[in-house]
């Protein structure tokens, strides 16, 4: 019999097997050099785990020698789990423990990823491009568009561009509709997140295609779309050898936002005015008062058919963050599924701040996705966090999504792409492991052979 050259899943099958190996291991160091000090184990661990959750609220909670207690316990909570761990002398046996794990979960990961892990967003062929125009801020991320050489490099690849160089504020949305309708068949920014949005509604307004270059500070929508952001330049790649992206454009009070945002603790903050220069003291300073309610607006949202009454924090996002992210500050997969992600925070006491540990099962924290999200307030007017630009708008905010309404052009290469990790189905795992592969001709009345 000639030998197959298909695989048929086999890789899987073996990398299932490893990981239910590896979590037997796991289990089995544990009980052969722990024994019955394996729940002492278990339990001290999940106490330090709690008790540090609960001190970093009382820090964010607190003001004065309450606070400085609280990061003394913070800090001294993981010493007491591993000053435990060594008296008990079992560190290795807990880090080998631990590792096996890590390895058990990789490998099922992996072994999980071909069947269940979101496929990257489709690409189309790039459209031809004659009148490219390109905006850029010299100021924007400390002066990336110098020290990269964008404005010449731009140029070379037959790009118009415009310099925000002078002191004066310009309207970049009016900037860019203007070259639009004097001809443009595409418009790009050099510039932070905020400054991306804008000019990107006019993009979709006009259907031109639009060009994403980072060179802003943070720049996560460029991230998402697995563009470089230690190196801008390289996502003028586009002009020359790119494929178009069909994205969603987020739009919140009548505004633009590619990225996100943001209601509650978070947009009071950014609002102050010392907020630019000493971000973390600011933000020390006024938490407190903004979770204990003694001041900021009392927010309720409707998320579909959802509501969701007072949180503390409320983030909406074009396109939900990863299922697994709390904080709703990490990756998205996919920017063309058409919903809003909607993650909401409210914790009012240690126990609560402890039980966000248990992600989307615990009672203080709500992610829910929908097409259209209302937020509402007990005042006229709220601070809004647009994209991470401190804004005010009137109440009630609308936002939406407006599904596949920009055409986004970036290099084909694009070694950033980002897939989100798939769940870890132990039940998937151990089916995956335990299937048998019957070799071709092996049917009736033949003998089928596993791997």
């Amino acid at each position: 019999m000639e030998p197959t050259t298909r695989d048929d899943g086999q890789g899987q099958r073996w990398l299932a097997r490893a990981s239910l190996a590896a979590a037997a291991g796991a289990v089995l160091v544990l009980a052969g050099f722990a024994g019955a000090r394996t729940f002492a184990l278990f339990g001290a661990g999940v106490l330090g785990t709690a008790v540090t959750a609960a001190a970093v609220w009382w820090v964010l909670s607190r003001r004065g020698p309450a606070r400085y207690l609280a990061l003394l316990l913070a800090l001294a909570a993981p010493v007491w789990v591993v000053v435990a761990y060594a008296r008990a002398h079992l560190v290795w046996v807990v880090l080998m423990s631990g590792g096996l794990w890590l390895l058990a979960a990789g490998a099922g990961r992996a072994a999980l990823g071909p069947r269940s892990a979101p496929a990257p967003m489709p690409e189309a062929a790039a459209p031809a491009v004659h009148r490219p125009v390109l905006i850029m801020n010299p100021r924007s991320g400390g002066g990336k568009v110098d020290r990269f050489g964008l404005h010449a490099k731009a140029e070379q690849l037959g790009a118009d561009v415009v310099l925000l160089a002078g002191p004066e504020p310009v309207d970049v949305a009016a900037l860019a509709r203007e070259r639009a309708a004097a001809g443009a068949d595409l418009l790009g920014v050099a510039g932070g997140d905020g400054t991306q949005a804008l000019v990107a509604d006019v993009a979709a307004e006009f259907g031109l295609p639009f060009l994403v270059i980072p060179a802003g500070t943070r720049n996560h929508f460029a991230l998402d779309l697995g563009l470089d952001r230690e190196d801008p330049a390289t996502a003028l790649d586009a002009l020359a050898d790119g494929v178009e992206l069909r994205v969603d454009l987020g739009r919140a009070g009548g505004r633009p936002f590619v990225n996100n945002v943001s209601f509650g603790a978070y947009a009071e903050v950014v609002q102050s005015p010392a907020y630019r220069d000493g971000k973390t003291r600011t933000t020390l300073d006024l938490l407190p008062d903004l979770l204990a309610r003694h001041q900021g607006p009392e927010l309720t949202a409707r998320v579909g058919g959802h509501d969701v009454t007072d949180p503390q924090a409320l983030l909406v996002s074009n396109n939900p963050y990863g299922a697994h992210d709390i904080a709703g500050l990490g990756r998205r997969t996919r920017l063309d599924g058409g919903v809003l992600g909607c993650v909401a925070v409210r914790v009012t006491s240690a126990a609560q701040a402890a039980g966000l540990l248990r992600g989307s099962r615990s009672a203080g924290f709500t992610a829910r996705t929908a097409d259209a999200v209302v937020v509402d307030a007990d005042r006229d007017s709220i601070p809004v966090g647009l994209d991470g630009e401190a804004v005010r708008m009137d109440v009630p905010v609308r936002i939406e999504v407006r599904p596949g309404a920009l055409r986004v052009l970036v290099p084909r290469r694009r070694p950033g792409t980002y897939r989100e990790r798939p769940p870890l189905d132990w039940r998937g795992v151990a089916s995956l492991a335990l299937t048998v592969r019957r070799h071709p001709g092996a049917g009736s009345g033949a003998s089928g052979r596993s791997d």
